[in-house]
């Protein structure tokens, strides 16, 4: 095809068709009638048929696009359904004649029709955000469809075509001159040439083969996975299939995704991880990536204004030239160099290490083991207390180090825990790209290489011919361009007043850049390519290790019992908390909003104070006499009702669960248990038995002895009567269930319950069940056990125990978790004359229930509880978060209800709010979404379709209304 030929398709608008006509080539050519609905596209014309259980697709194309094109594109369809391992793709329906391709003549012009079946999945062009796992996805269904096509030739894929990257250059030529605004035709243009100056060089090291050329979000479908994210597994469309470039192809994939990046080009990495490792490409291809991916975006943008000044009703060109100028934005926007070497790394290909043997010192007067190195990440012992959140910390620690040592350094590649941004939902920018120090003032500074002097202002730069040497701190009297012989002296630390002076210390490869100090986590690989480790100027105790989180997981993984999950498939190294925040090893701050065993918050000092001091002096077991056992008894048995004055000290609620199920044998001595359906109550045998959660045990309604008796479920929101006054349906139900146990003479040793659902979200009770449902225990002698353990202890705001919402009170309670912040703590508190009720069966002993540290550590809690007005703060704080998620009701129908009060709250999302089918996979997606933006969250519910809201109560409005506004953006975005 000749130049001029290509130019004249370019300008070509879409097929001047209608669905009438695409309805009488259906009946007329295939014997097929349904309903019709236009989809979009750029120069053909395609339509969707629904005709009964099957559906189709439609193709509409103009004839100066040569039948054995399309016939390529068959051909290579029919060629992926011999691959076992291929994506799906459709098939093609012949006419009834038996033809492919058919000439359909429409208002005296010929056009070329095809028919496709329809390939069911979820399109991701309109989603916001696409999550790590879709982007992984989409690189590697781009990777095998390049993989088997690689054998694939036909005539037909020999031909000239805009898109083909090879033809970059030109065909932006010819696109430019529809821009008419001319700034916008410059800064084009200019990528583009750009673009073209990097490409030429590694041509000839670029493989050609047949390439599918469109895998992109617009023109593939995904179905979800286990965790509901889009997982893409089929191509729709094969119209630009050519003979091309291999990287170009997973060129258009990548930069179909910067749309949905949030501006930030490394967004792509996952997806060139995934191809990489099903189809591999060579060093040359992995150099041009970035810039045939700034070809795509040039292209892209160039043809949508083109298309649309020649075709303006088209408004699938319309609705995309927003996503296409995004996608050029982010490409244009990126350093290219930092992109390569992110590409590279992202690959598995090293990027050559600095050379820097031969270089002299940068410090002569200071001996290099003389620098100590300060540690400034989010393990270092000199955090503590929040301290991290002050101003300026860094340079305090550091000054504080170089007074005791004479200089000291902060650490090159380190996530600084001191630059971690609370309530953000992106990662922090604070991998250190630079070491700074701290040493004396005067302090001579030498060139470490040979070089010349450029000047930032006030920052200093000596240019070499392979690396630059960034300084700040120096005292200088060189001028701009002078030339620095190696070894030669450059200046001096100055700092005014003071015997110690401040030098900032940083290399960077790219000559005229003056690069960041930080990159975040995601970026490090690239930026420290760019930017070397400064430490062979200092010494190596100033670059910080690398952190193999994934590694440690595999070792935790070989030994630690595989039963004991943890949370999320790619889970962050948590090592550090601070009031309602936890953080990572890479610095990330997370609002922790699902760990209700913190009751005070992570690494409150005066608990931290009280349990180091005890442990000083003594910590033995509960059948020694001490202080501490016999005031936090006491202070336990006050908060109970009135009678309830008999303190068991336990390590977990568990423990606590299973020895109040004893209690209830020994004292009626009796063993039917009531409890309820959907509940979960510890992990013993006996509380394992009277837990009944599917989500925590599949096998839980088939497994369980023939002394439990579960009761249905009393949920408001979705059991069999709703509503807060449907107590008496349900009750009619325990009736029943007790008086079959009557008639079997077997008795009943108790019921125990959450006094609010926790396990299914925070749900309240119908108003009286417990009430009526206690009374009918009690009339056949059983005993009634409230499990506050989730719900109690103040966490409720309006009340302290979760029995007070329901005005009854329980013959035993049981709690823990929040009892203990976190330290192993639990209590039963019940009557006399039922604690005692144990002795005929020997005596009871925990050896931590109750140790001197344990007391000391339920009683400090108590206190700050107390003095910090938390049950308080619960019940403000909660009251305004509930008030936030309810708005959000409004915008999103997947909200079906939020449950509870105080700061137990649960958010049940539903997929119909008549049958209230649950939105599993959703809320799972949701979660790791909430991650990704910087809040922990786990589901709940025996269908895990619910939020489960149980944060430290010290969480303060701020951190509420961020939880509220990062669910408003994973439901607004998507995830």
């Amino acid at each position: 095809m000749t130049d001029a030929a290509l130019v004249n398709r370019m300008q070509l608008p879409r097929p001047d068709t209608t669905p009438e006509a695409a309805a009488e080539i259906l009946q007329t050519h295939y014997g097929l009638t349904g309903t019709i609905t236009e989809l979009g596209s750029q120069q053909d014309r395609n339509y969707r048929i629904d005709a009964g259980d099957n559906s189709y697709v439609l193709k509409i194309c103009r004839t100066e696009y040569a039948a054995v094109e399309l016939e390529a594109q068959n051909a290579a369809i029919r060629h992926l359904h011999t691959k076992s391992d291929a994506p799906r793709v459709p098939n093609i329906v012949p006419s009834l004649n038996g033809r492919d391709i058919l000439v359909v003549t429409i208002r005296e012009q010929d056009y070329l029709v095809r028919l496709l079946s329809y390939l069911p999945g979820q399109s991701l062009m309109r989603r916001k955000h696409l999550p790590a796992a879709a982007v992984s996805a989409l690189g590697a269904l781009s990777g095998r469809l390049a993989r088997d096509l690689a054998d694939f030739d036909h005539p037909g894929l020999h031909r000239s075509l805009q898109w083909d990257l090879r033809r970059a250059g030109p065909v932006a030529v010819q696109l430019l001159s529809a821009i008419s605004d001319h700034e916008a035709r410059d800064r084009i243009a200019k990528a583009m040439v750009a673009a073209v100056k990097r490409i030429q060089p590694l041509a000839s090291g670029l493989r050609v083969q047949p390439v599918h050329h469109d895998v992109t979000d617009d023109n593939v479908v995904s179905h979800p996975d286990a965790h509901g994210q889009p997982i893409p597994d089929g191509v729709i469309d094969f119209g630009d299939i050519i003979q091309g470039w291999l990287v170009g192809d997973l060129a258009v994939t990548c930069a179909s995704l910067l749309h949905h990046a949030e501006g930030d080009p490394f967004y792509i990495i996952p997806a060139i991880k995934a191809y990489q490792a099903i189809y591999p490409l060579r060093e040359a291809e992995l150099k041009a990536l970035w810039p045939l991916i700034v070809a795509r975006a040039v292209i892209l943008a160039a043809s949508g204004e083109q298309q649309l000044s020649i075709d303006p009703d088209n408004d699938y060109v319309r609705g995309n030239l927003e996503f296409e100028r995004k996608i050029f934005d982010v490409a244009t926007g990126a350093q290219p160099d930092v992109m390569e070497a992110a590409i590279l790394r992202a690959a598995g290909l090293d990027i050559a290490p600095l050379a820097t043997e031969g270089w002299s010192a940068l410090l002569p007067d200071i001996a290099s083991d003389h620098i100590a190195a300060v540690d400034l990440s989010a393990t270092s012992p000199h955090f503590v207390d929040g301290n991290w959140l002050k101003p300026d910390m860094d340079w305090r620690l550091l000054a504080k180090a170089a007074i005791a040592s004479g200089s000291a350094a902060t650490r090159y590649g380190e996530f600084r825990l001191s630059h971690a941004d609370l309530l953000s939902m992106t990662p922090p920018n604070n991998f250190a790209l630079h070491s700074d120090i701290c040493l004396p003032a005067g302090t001579t500074v030498t060139a470490p290489f040979a070089g010349r002097i450029q000047w930032h202002g006030q920052h200093l730069v000596l240019v070499g011919e392979a690396v630059s040497l960034h300084l700040d701190g120096v005292e200088c009297a060189l001028e701009e361009g002078a030339g620095v012989e190696q070894g030669a002296i450059i200046g001096a630390i100055g700092s005014e007043g003071s015997a110690v002076g401040g030098l900032r210390v940083q290399l960077c490869r790219i000559q005229g850049m003056v690069p960041p100090l930080f990159a975040t986590a995601h970026q490090a690989d690239g930026w420290s390519s760019i930017c070397p480790s400064p430490a062979a100027l200092l010494n190596q105790a100033c670059e910080a290790p690398r952190l193999d989180s994934a590694a440690l997981l595999t070792r935790r993984q070989a030994h630690f019992a595989k039963p004991q999950k943890h949370y999320y498939d790619a889970p962050p190294q948590i090592e550090r908390g601070w009031h309602e925040f936890v953080f990572d090893t890479e610095g990330r701050a997370y609002l922790d909003m699902v760990n209700n065993v913190t009751m005070l918050g992570h690494a409150h000092p005066r608990l931290t104070a009280a349990i180091e001091r005890q442990w000083s002096q003594l910590n033995t077991n509960s059948r020694f006499h001490y202080a501490a056992v016999a005031k936090f008894s006491e202070r336990l048995a006050d908060l109970a009702p009135d009678g309830l004055d008999s303190v068991f000290l336990v390590n977990s609620g568990s423990e606590a669960n299973d020895l109040a199920i004893r209690l209830a044998w020994a004292h009626t001595a009796k063993k039917n248990m009531l409890c309820l359906l959907e509940a979960y109550h510890g992990w013993t045998l006996a509380s394992d038995a009277v837990s009944t959660s599917i989500a925590d045990n599949p096998q839980a309604l088939t497994t369980r002895p023939d002394w439990v008796h579960p009761l249905v479920s009393p949920n408001t929101y979705r059991g069999p009567f709703r509503g807060p006054d449907s107590a008496a349906d349900y009750v009619a139900g325990v009736t029943t269930l007790l008086e079959t146990i009557d008639e079997k003479g077997e008795g009943l040793a108790g019921f125990i319950a959450e006094p609010v659902y926790g396990n299914a979200g925070g749900i309240a009770l119908p108003r009286g069940y417990l009430a009526d449902v206690y009374a009918a225990v009690r009339q056949r002698g059983g005993l009634c056990i409230a499990d506050e353990v989730q719900v109690g202890y103040g966490r409720l705001g309006h009340h302290f125990w979760g029995f007070e919402s329901q005005d009854v009170v329980p013959d035993i309670i049981t709690v823990a978790k929040g009892i203990g912040n976190g330290h192993p703590l639990g209590a039963v508190i019940t009557r006399r004359e039922i604690a005692e009720s144990l002795e005929k069966e020997g005596y009871f002993f925990s050896s931590a229930g109750g140790s001197p540290v344990s007391s000391v550590v339920g009683l400090t809690v108590l206190d700050i509880m107390e003095d910090e007005g938390l049950q308080e703060n619960a019940r403000i704080i909660g009251d305004h978060l509930k008030v936030g998620l309810i708005g959000l009701m409004d915008h999103f129908p997947l909200i079906g209800a939020v449950h509870g009060m105080g700061l137990y709250l649960g958010v049940e999302f539903v997929r119909d709010h008549e049958t209230l089918a649950p939105a599993t996979e959703e809320t799972a997606a949701i979660c790791e979404r909430l991650l990704e933006l910087g809040v922990i969250m786990q589901p709940t519910g025996d269908h895990l379709n619910v939020l489960k809201i149980k944060p430290p109560l010290c969480l303060s409005a701020e951190s509420a209304d961020f939880f509220v506004k990062a669910l408003e953006k994973a439901l607004n975005d998507g995830f």
